[in-house]
This record gives C-alpha cells, structure tokens and sequence, in this order.
C-alpha cells in the first residue's frame, strides 16, 4: 500500500520543571544530584531549529520525523538511499515549500475542517480495501505510521489541492489558437494511441533568476544525467537531485497518454527505447530529464456516454460550516420536490460560476468534472435529483438526460484542450510556489546543527 505524506508542522515544546520539593527538617542534606542524572527531573530541552520559514520554524525533530518516514518509504519501494545530508536537503527544501503553502493558506482563509478531514479519510481508507476506519488505523499503527500526524498530513495535501485549484487552474486560459496547433502536431505523430510509463527528474530554475543560477541549475542537471549514463539507479538519482514534488518516489510520473505529454517532450521521447533517458530538456520551469519505463497501445474510447446536468452549490467557509451549507442545501431540496423550479432555485442560492444558466453544466463527458461528483452524478437516472459533498462544498444535482455519442472533432478538440491544461497548469504551479517562496523570509540553519 502506497502512501503519501507532506510535511507536518509541530509546535515547539518545553517540558515542564518539575516543581520544587521543601526539604525535611532535622535531616542531614543529601548531596545534590546533578540534574541531568535525576530521574524525578524533568530537564527543558530546547529543539534545534534547522530553518526558519517567516514567523515558523522547522526544527530538528521534525526533520529526523520526516526523514525517518521517507527512509522507510523508499527502502519499502526498494530505491536505493541517497547520501544521508543530500535526502536532508531535499526534505527540508520540500518542507519549506508545504510551510508557505500552509502559510498562505491562513492568511487566504483556506481551511479542511475535522469532518471534511474525516469524510477523505474514510475515503482513502476504502480505496485501500478497508471497510471500516478503525482497522485502516490499526494498519498504519501497525506500520509505524502515527495516525495523528497521518491526519494532518491529508489535511495539508487537502488545502495544498485547493490552493491549486483557486491559484492556479482557475486562472488557467487556453486559447483556440493552442488547441489547433496541438492537433495539429499530434496529427504529424501519427494517429496511433500510446501510454507511456514515464519517470522524471527536475531541476527548478526560479523565477527571474540570473544568468549564474540558471547555469547552476543546468548543471545540477547535467550532474544528474551523468550519474545516470555511469550506470546509478535513476530512482536513487531522482530523490537525490530533483525538485519536483515525486522526487522522494523515485520520480515516477505513473502511465501517461500521449497526448496529455508536452509535445516538446513527446518527441524526445519517441526515440527512446524502455529504459533509456533524455537529455536535459529545457521548459519554463526549469530542467528535465525524462526515463521512458514502457510504452504501450493505447485504448481510446471510440464511443462515450455523456451526461446532461445541473447543480445547486452552497460552498463552505469560514462562515457556513459542513452542517450549515448541508442544511441549507436540504432546505433547497425540500423546495424542490415540493414542486419550486430547480433553475429558479440555483439562480436565488447557487454559489457555482454556472447559477445564472440555472445550474446547467450542460452536456458533461467521463472525467470532466471532480471524481465525487462524476460518482453521484452517475448513479441518478433522468430526473432524479441527488445531493453529494465534494471539495467544493455541498452539492444539489439534478440529471436531465443521458446519451451515447462517437467521438467527434468537438470532442476531439475538448480533449486536446484538457491535454494542454494538464501540462500548463503544472507550469503555472511550479511558478506559483517559486514567486511564493521568492517573497518569503528563508533562513537556513541546518549545517550550524550539523
């Protein structure tokens, strides 16, 4: 069972003295015990700190917390350890990067509640073959795993997708002009569907860097494929040298269709055969170097059933709680069945982009909308009306009509646009974290405690 964690954040604690004891009379003083040696002391003990992030700091504990967990994971994925002080560095640059997200997310109001946080673990625990929550615990327990800490590790991923989904892909434009020169570009590759297994490593260039670091940084790279073309395993290579978020997973990208690859690195990559590596590619984002593990046949879907839907969404906040938006949802519903007109309904209460059309989202295609919702939406027949929470908040759908349809150009055109979309909007992440960190306050202090 694969698991991922982020970077937990822990308060630095002070253990309390204990309290003084008066002495008994017309008894000869014992000899004073230093304190470090008296068991019925408690002594304080300040935690190092190895670098301070604005007003936080990461401390020496919870690095060796997080690097116990990451040595653990990558001996279980049988990757070979990199050199102990290089995996250091790349955990703490990666708990830097969760600290201003989390930063961020507060003073921007993004938060996870305990039931949302509760309502994804039930879901995680059930995507992993456990019925009930209590024994998806004592699985983790059993594995090492603190389950507190396990908690707010989901919770951080939780509010790190939001912060995405509002920072990031909700700013996202893809014009027709891009979506044209995709296909056409897939056309002069050939027709034929490929799946690709694919492994990465990335050196970030930040923004606005000079001409000195963007060097630095090409030749971290070029180190990096040096190692690799003397033989060193790339998993190894990955979680030693790369920035990217999967580093600590050997770099692996898992299958990815061809045409949600970057053309740039779709072409490089056809010339590969299963094993081999690029050389260093350059994008916006930095250096790449690409492994392909396999490749395979494709199977497009010639034909798809596309749903018709609307929906009602009452979003939660710090203001409405779960319960609140839930149960002004079910007011909703209540009025609904009633006999009141759901587009009505959604152009009153609606808090969606989608409110003034009543809610329509028109006709919806496999995979268009977030997994929770596509799940609700599909279980409804024509004209029943269902409620489901998602990320979003609480949800109001009503299904209209089904159909099975071939895929035509328009179809054709809305896959390559959500193609490009998936590679652009990870470009504008990685530009998103490095304009956080460059308005940062970073000061490290891990080779003082070395």
């Amino acid at each position: 069972m694969r698991m991922k964690f982020l970077m937990m954040c822990g308060t630095l604690l002070m253990l309390p003295l204990a309290h003084a004891v008066e002495p008994v009379q017309d008894v000869e003083p014992v000899k004073a015990i230093p304190a470090a040696l008296d068991p019925q002391k408690q002594v304080a003990v300040i935690d190092a700190v190895v670098a301070v992030v604005n007003d936080d700091v990461i401390t020496r504990r919870e690095l060796d917390d997080r690097l116990e967990i990451v040595v653990r994971q990558l001996k279980k994925q049988g990757t070979p350890l990199p050199a102990q002080d290089v995996l250091e560095k790349q955990i703490l640059e990666r708990m830097i990067g969760d600290m201003l997200q989390a930063q961020f997310a507060k003073e921007s109001g993004v938060r996870v509640d305990d039931s949302q946080l509760d309502l994804a673990i039930s879901r995680i625990a059930q995507q992993n073959g456990f019925p009930s929550l209590g024994e998806f615990r004592a699985k983790l327990e059993a594995e090492g795993v603190d389950f507190r800490k396990f908690r707010e590790e989901i919770r951080g991923e939780i509010i790190s997708t939001r912060l995405r989904e509002r920072e990031v892909e909700s700013k996202l434009v893809i014009g027709d002009s891009e979506v044209d020169s995709y296909l056409v570009n897939k056309a002069k590759m050939g027709s034929a569907e490929q799946e690709l297994h694919l492994a990465h490593i990335l050196v970030v260039v930040p923004e606005q860097a000079s001409a000195e670091k963007i060097q630095a940084a090409r030749d971290k790279a070029e180190q990096a494929l040096a190692q690799l073309k003397g033989g060193a395993d790339f998993a190894q290579v990955a979680a030693g040298s790369s920035d990217a978020k999967d580093a600590l997973n050997g770099g692996d990208l898992g299958w990815r269709p061809s045409d949600r690859i970057p053309p740039m690195f779709l072409s490089a990559l056809q010339e590969l055969q299963p094993g081999q590596v690029t050389a260093v590619l350059r994008s916006p984002s930095g250096f790449h170097i690409l492994k392909l593990v396999e490749r395979r046949s494709g199977s497009a879907p010639v034909v798809i059933t596309q749903t018709h839907a609307r929906h009602i969404l009452i979003k939660t906040s710090e203001i409405v709680s779960e319960r609140e938006a839930k149960k002004r949802l079910m007011e909703i519903k209540a009025r609904i069945e009633a006999g009141a007109d759901f587009a009505e309904q959604a152009k009153r209460f609606s808090q969606d982009g989608s409110a003034q059309q009543g809610g329509d989202l028109d006709w919806l295609s496999p995979g268009q909308t977030v997994a929770d919702f596509e799940e609700a939406m599909n279980k409804l027949q024509p004209g029943m009306i269902g409620a489901v929470q998602t990320q979003f908040g609480w949800h109001l759908i009503q299904v209209i009509e089904r159909r099975n349809t071939d895929i035509s150009e328009q179809q054709q055109r809305q896959q390559a646009r959500q193609a490009i979309g998936s590679f652009k909007s990870e470009e504008l992440y990685q530009d998103w974290l490095r304009q956080l960190r460059d308005r940062a306050f970073i000061e490290y202090r891990l080779e003082e405690n070395n």
